[in-house]
């Protein structure tokens, strides 16, 4: 089993029908999952508050409030409304033939337990809640306890993220079958927790095709001969550093390098700047006009290029130049003004990765950003197919696709990473891994990963997310992908 790996919707419900058609129990199953971590976690004889809902995310935490009668605990079992499921009304008589008397309400006073699970909706749920409902959520997030939701926190769509109405704000999650996207970014990256995955039990044959995968990519291609010199590692050329923002060309070049690009040149369109003193080993140059490249083996253009008529003429001969090509920022939102120029890139022969936030986005979609964010799954694959890149949605849990191929979520990072420059970086990195002979998909999987877990790293370390600047985060890069070639 792939624990790995992301399915859809359409294809998951599959799976439970022919589960139920072979005789498969996987309610039970997800129940004993649900005890199996409750056990784990709280200490037996606990009093736990098991919240379950009319469908068979009520039905798995009916039987799961059953089975942790049965080791000891003690439950209470708020059931607002009656199981309409076959299942689901089954584990409720089961539940009252062992002496559990499901409440219908809770008090005002209802005192916190040591554990609420949250059994209320699963993720079938892709509609806002009536006042009904997004009152007793409201009630039980008020509850000072740690909270487990089953499969997904009642009131989030699992599949984009989405909670357009009340949502119940979980501690942990505890999802079944395969991890659910929704779980990582957009509402569900405040409202899951620590997520976890219970596979459950049924024949290998019934398994799903995967439609993506979290991303797991390792840094084993980056291994190194030790016969070997600077240009057996690739030479990078960025372009962008408009007068006022050379600071974000020079942050990509400093991640190029710490990501291991035997060389790196970096174009200003500023000519005023001559050196770095704080990286020496980058070597500096004017973004003349004609525009003139150095020879390298990738480019990257878009980090504080500006708008110009200058900027516009690097950005047609980046297009349309034979190299593996990274575009990020003002590269980005010249090219949403352009469809000539759109059409170009998609006619490529190189490898193209984009890297756009969710603003960045919805230019080059001719949308809002706020319908980026209602499915940035969609969103990040219609860009990859309209551009014929690997793109890179970033944001919490971003997303990396390429045209015809599964998707890729990332689940490092966090707010630390929430700070001017941070996509200068990662935009750095994926130009040095590609130097260094990644293909284009999997250089961003691992630039993404290590940006994050060097984000992750700095705010264990810190206690907390504040501080991180993106000049550190380069520095970081070096040591996780040192890591993660082992």
């Amino acid at each position: 089993m792939q624990h790995s790996a992301l399915w859809s919707l359409a294809d998951l419900r599959q799976l439970e029908i022919a589960a139920a058609q072979r005789g498969i129990k996987l309610m039970q199953q997800a129940a004993q999952a649900t005890v199996s971590w409750v056990e784990q976690a709280i200490a037996r004889g606990a009093r736990i508050l098991v919240a379950a809902g009319p469908g068979n995310n009520g039905g798995d935490a009916l039987v799961a409030a059953l089975l942790l009668m049965q080791q000891g605990y003690q439950v209470d079992v708020l059931l607002p409304q009656q199981p309409v499921s076959t299942e689901a009304r089954e584990a409720l008589q089961a539940l009252r033939q062992a002496g559990g008397l499901p409440l219908q309400q809770l008090s005002t006073d209802y005192p916190p337990p040591a554990l609420l699970i949250d059994g209320l909706f699963g993720i079938g749920l892709n509609r806002p809640l009536d006042d009904f409902w997004c009152q007793l959520i409201r009630q039980l997030n008020r509850l000072a306890c740690p909270t487990l939701a089953l499969d997904c926190p009642s009131g989030l769509n699992a599949y984009t993220g989405q909670a357009p109405s009340a949502c119940i704000k979980a501690s942990h999650t505890l999802t079944f079958l395969c991890h659910k996207p929704g779980l990582f970014y957009a509402a569900g990256a405040d409202h899951a927790g620590q997520v976890e995955c219970a596979p459950l039990d049924y024949p290998a044959e019934m398994q799903p095709l995967a439609a993506g995968f979290l991303n797991q990519q390792d840094a084993r291609m980056l291994q190194r001969k030790q016969d070997s010199h600077k240009g057996s590692h690739g030479t990078v050329s960025i372009v962008g550093g408009c007068p006022g923002m050379n600071g974000a060309v020079l942050l990509a070049g400093r991640a190029a390098l710490a990501g291991g690009a035997g060389k790196v040149h970096v174009l200003s369109l500023d000519p005023r700047l001559v050196v770095d003193t704080t990286s020496p080993e980058l070597m500096l140059h004017a973004a003349a006009l004609p525009p003139c490249l150095p020879n390298c083996d990738v480019l990257a253009v878009g980090p504080g290029l500006g708008q110009s008529d200058h900027a516009v003429q690097w950005l047609q001969q980046a297009v349309d130049s034979p190299q593996p090509l990274v575009l990020d920022a003002d590269a980005l939102n010249l090219l949403a003004t352009d469809s000539g120029l759109q059409n170009r890139l998609h006619l490529r022969k190189a490898a193209t990765v984009i890297t756009p936030h969710p603003a960045e986005a919805a230019r080059l979609l001719a949308c809002s950003t706020a319908a980026i964010q209602a499915d940035r799954l969609q969103a990040a694959q219609q860009l990859s197919m309209a551009l014929n890149a690997v793109v890179v949605l970033k944001g919490a849990g971003s997303l990396i696709c390429a045209p015809n191929r599964p998707y890729y979520l990332n689940t490092s990072g966090g707010p630390a990473l929430a700070a001017a420059g941070q996509g200068d970086v990662l935009t750095g990195l994926i130009a040095a891994l590609l130097a260094q002979g990644m293909p284009a998909l999997a250089a961003s999987c691992l630039a993404v990963r290590a940006h994050g877990l060097a984000g992750d790293q700095y705010q264990q370390e810190a206690g907390g997310p504040i501080g991180l600047t993106a000049s550190v985060t380069a520095l970081r890069c070096s040591s996780i992908l040192n890591q993660l070639i082992a």
